[in-house]
């Protein structure tokens, strides 16, 4: 017997957003244990506690994740019997908090809930976890069927955050629709594959729409109309589409470069993060795709966002190319793409990103 299962996430956004939490989750259990960062827990933890008071929800503990989304991470929380003993994980932070407490609880056959506090990937929507080593450098892709229960996004928590992590969300969730419709190209698709590519689309246009705008309300700690619309693209549009089309549609050649980065001694060092270098790599993918128009909006675009335009701007030079380019094509990324990906096409685009900064007098 054949037969497909899609699963969906649901999800509350807004100023008030955890006041659904005492309805959604109380027939799963009555305890709770929260885990996320330290910066999300300060923004979050007290808020899903007063959203629970008087219910029958208990929280059993807050425990910080341990800042890195490691295997090394998980058996330390689950050393804590709260954690084990809880019927519930309530996820809060970005990423890799999220993706921690996401293969934890898939793990173990949890129920677990999603507090996105920034707005930098769409971790908090996806079932797929990715893994890292505790120096940062890429494990293991989790592959589990299904995402969070329910997703609380409370769009104040957003805009209370550094700007930094909805900038470099931006850049993350532009490279979905880039990568999802390349990747498809020249298939026939299936109906939730379909779905999946068309829905990318609102992963790419929305944010060169609002992007700037949406920055500016973030700026002034402001839940406003456009920061919701980017917060929506970055979280559910994206994580739709990453639960509809699989991991082969679900990545490309975008994500193949950023992981050829984290072998980057100077660019890990200086801590940029996860979507600035992707938005850096889209670029890098338009050239090799041949995209010339494209690669001229998204640059100019990028000029206006403020993301990374040439190696410099991530601590890279040439010299590092090699071995990017290496780990790069090692992975998954591009086992499914139109075309072979060669070590010099990827080469040939950055040294042609270096000339067109150049011909622009950018530094």
């Amino acid at each position: 017997m054949e037969h497909s299962r899609y699963f969906y996430p649901n999800y509350s956004i807004g100023t008030d957003a955890y006041a659904d939490v005492p309805q959604v989750c109380r027939k799963y259990g009555t305890k709770a244990v929260i885990i996320g960062g330290t910066r999300a827990l300060k923004a979050a933890a007290d808020r899903i506690k007063d959203a629970v008071k008087g219910s029958k929800i208990e929280i059993t503990g807050v425990f910080e994740y341990g800042g890195e989304a490691s295997r090394e991470n998980m058996d330390m929380l689950n050393s804590h019997p709260e954690v084990r003993e809880a019927d519930m994980i309530f996820a809060c932070g970005g990423g890799k908090a999220i993706d921690t407490c996401k293969v934890l609880a898939q793990e173990s056959s949890r129920p677990f809930f999603t507090f996105p506090t920034i707005a930098s990937t769409c971790a908090s929507c996806t079932s797929l976890g990715i893994i890292y080593h505790p120096d940062g450098s890429l494990r293991e892709y989790s592959f589990q069927e299904k995402p969070a229960e329910w997703i609380f996004i409370n769009t104040q928590v957003i805009a209370e955050a550094p700007e930094k992590y909805l900038w470099a969300g931006i850049g993350d969730t532009m490279a979905k629709f880039y990568e999802c419709t390349i990747s498809a190209r020249g298939d026939v698709l299936d109906h939730a594959t379909s779905m999946g590519v068309q829905i990318s689309h609102l992963c790419a246009e929305p944010l060169v729409k609002y992007g700037v705008e949406a920055l500016e309300e973030c700026r002034n700690n402001k839940a406003g109309n456009a920061l919701r619309e980017i917060v929506l693209g970055i979280i559910v549009s994206t994580g739709f589409v990453s639960n509809l089309v699989g991991i082969d549609l679900n990545t490309g050649l975008a994500h193949a470069c950023y992981n050829g980065f984290t072998v980057c001694r100077s660019t890990e060092e200086h801590g940029h993060l996860h979507g600035e270098i992707v938005a850096y790599c889209i670029l890098i993918l338009l050239l090799v795709d041949h995209q010339e128009k494209e690669f001229e909006r998204i640059f100019e675009f990028s000029r206006k966002m403020g993301f990374p335009t040439r190696l410099s701007h991530i601590h890279a030079s040439l010299d590092d190319m090699d071995a990017v380019i290496k780990k790069a094509l090692d992975g998954i990324d591009v086992r499914k793409w139109p075309y072979e990906v060669t070590p010099d096409m990827i080469l040939n685009a950055v040294k042609k990103i270096e000339a067109y900064n150049d011909e622009k007098g950018i530094k």
